[in-house]
């Protein structure tokens, strides 16, 4: 699995490592992603997803069957 979160889309970004000589030289950054098991109550089975920490904390607040409808929309998760 490639690491992209399965909620929000986020990916790899790429950037420059700047020494203080003011070299660049290429570097990733990578999100901070967690494979969580969740509830769905609806479907009444659990289902696991990569997601990013800030992804977590908008199911703390919207809740996991609808920031899973809205992935659906979008087309992060089929």
């Amino acid at each position: 699995m490639s690491r992209v979160c399965q909620l929000t889309g986020k990916k790899v970004m790429v950037g420059n490592n700047v020494s203080h000589s003011n070299r660049k030289t290429k570097r990733k950054f990578y999100p901070n992603l967690i494979t969580k098991k969740f509830f769905l109550p609806e479907e009444k089975e659990y289902i696991t997803l990569k997601i990013s920490t800030s992804a977590l904390r908008t199911i703390n607040k919207k809740g996991i069957t609808a920031c899973v409808k809205e992935a659906k929309e979008k087309g992060y998760l089929k």
